[in-house]
């Protein structure tokens, strides 16, 4: 796992890098289309090529009539990973339990890939009007995803609500540029709190030479054994992530130590994303700190005044429907539940806090459901946790009843030290629960 996640960080993950001229030669191996029947859940299963994606469709004999569509994750850049020309169609992760339930399900590679959620919504709603063609209109339609399929989900459910009737993101990017913000945040701090003060965009010695003496001016043994600076960075990290919560400690040893320098490999790039023109980052309105109370201390206002400060360029983030990438506006008008693991670094927590604040303000709360679990990495779910969570959006869907959440909105709720563990499946194995990674297994929840 740590050689992935560090090989991921060094190519820019994300779409953060430089982009090739020359548009890239997508292409779909319809080989790898084709794909079994589960013993025991007889279906009609099709695949193919619809608009320069692959996708397949899945519909069991004793047909429900809904469906189910998943939105994948980011596949990689081929800017950077040439692997990355080649478009995947990815099984439901629920497809079991879905074709045991009735529920058709279907999923696109997209045509794209690269950091494009807004191909991502467009082929998975391009897939939806294709399957209502070949098998009549359902009479549910489900829209689910995560991570960068998360941000998917948000765009599709705001962008077509009334072919939609609910939608489920995990870990999912609910929060857009803010999750790149979170990345540049990261990374210029690290520069000032060090003393390197290299400045973004970085060199390409940066991974190689200014990261080592990085973590060796914050502690002795970055990221376990800190010193007063290295203690801001681990504070302001965590308020910027999603506020003081449960295992956030385990998510900052995971995300830094185990997974190498992947946070600072977030950093490597110049700004730029798919779609979108010039540079998308930006943190000049950041008012940064190292705890929980409002008023600034002298080494808080020092910290602002020196920090290094980027501004976004005007067309870069242009809000301009699904052209661009898209903003998840919080237009929400069908009901929503999503799922996020408290100590994930890679899209962390706050993408949650960004879009319930977003969700709140266009007046749609009563559409939102926001779940918490117990975890540090991304997308670490047990499948009785996805059950969960989608057996929680169809019963408030076909049952009218608003299933039970989390206030992420409420920074003392975050913070207790049960918060999460509601929704934790406390039976199924962890990722604690791998070779060597035991010292990270957080304090269990409080005895009710």
């Amino acid at each position: 796992m740590k050689k992935t996640l560090v090989a991921l960080a060094a190519a820019g993950v994300l779409s953060l890098g430089a982009h090739a001229a020359r548009p890239p030669q997508y292409f779909v191996d319809e080989a790898k289309l084709p794909f079994a029947e589960l013993p025991g859940l007889p279906s009609q299963r099709l695949w193919g090529v619809l608009g320069g994606a692959g996708y397949r469709i899945e519909v069991p004999s004793n047909w429900n009539g809904k469906l189910v569509l998943w939105a994948h994750g980011y596949r990689g850049d081929p800017s950077t990973d040439p692997r990355a020309l080649e478009l995947t169609v990815d099984d439901h992760p629920l497809r079991a339990f879905l074709l045991a339930q009735g529920y058709a399900w279907a999923a696109s590679s997209y045509s794209k890939n690269a950091y494009d959620p807004a191909q991502g919504a467009k082929d998975t709603h391009t897939l939806t009007t294709f399957f209502n063609g070949r098998f009549g209109r359902p009479a549910r339609t489900y829209i689910t995803g995560a991570s960068m399929g998360g941000h998917v989900t948000g765009i599709v459910a705001e962008q077509w609500p009334g072919i939609y009737d609910g939608a489920m993101p995990v870990c999912g990017v609910l929060g857009d540029y803010e999750l790149f913000d979170f990345f540049l945040d990261f990374n210029v701090a690290a520069q000032t709190l060090s003393g390197q003060n290299q400045l973004f965009p970085y060199g390409p010695d940066y991974l190689t030479a200014t990261v080592p003496a990085t973590k060796a001016a914050l502690g002795p043994a970055f990221p376990y054994a800190l010193n007063a600076a290295g203690q801001d960075l681990k504070a302001l990290t965590q308020l910027r992530s999603g506020g003081v919560r449960p295992v956030f400690d385990q998510g900052w040893s995971f995300w830094n130590g185990v997974a190498g320098d992947f946070l600072f490999g977030l950093g490597v790039g110049n700004g730029t994303l798919p779609r979108q023109p010039g540079f998308a980052l930006e943190n000049s309105d950041v008012v940064y700190q190292f705890d929980t109370d409002p008023a600034l201390s002298a080494a808080e206002s020092l910290f602002n005044q020196t920090v290094q400060r980027v501004s976004a360029d005007p067309q870069a983030r242009r809000r301009n429907g699904i052209a661009n990438v898209p903003r998840t506006t919080g237009d929400l008008k069908i009901p929503m539940v999503s799922l996020h693991t408290l100590g994930d670094l890679f899209v962390p927590f706050h993408m949650e806090i960004e879009y319930a604040g977003r969700v709140k303000a266009k007046g749609w709360s009563r559409n939102l459901v926001q779940r918490a679990t117990r975890d540090f990495g991304h997308c670490t779910f047990t499948p009785t946790e996805l059950v969960q969570t989608f057996t929680a959006l169809v019963g408030w869907v076909e049952g009218g009843v608003k299933p039970a959440g989390d206030d992420v909105l409420d920074p003392a709720e975050v913070a207790k030290p049960d918060f999460g563990c509601q929704w934790t499946d406390k039976v199924s194995p962890r990722l604690w629960d791998r070779p060597g990674l035991g010292f990270l297994k957080p304090p269990a929840c409080p005895a009710p």
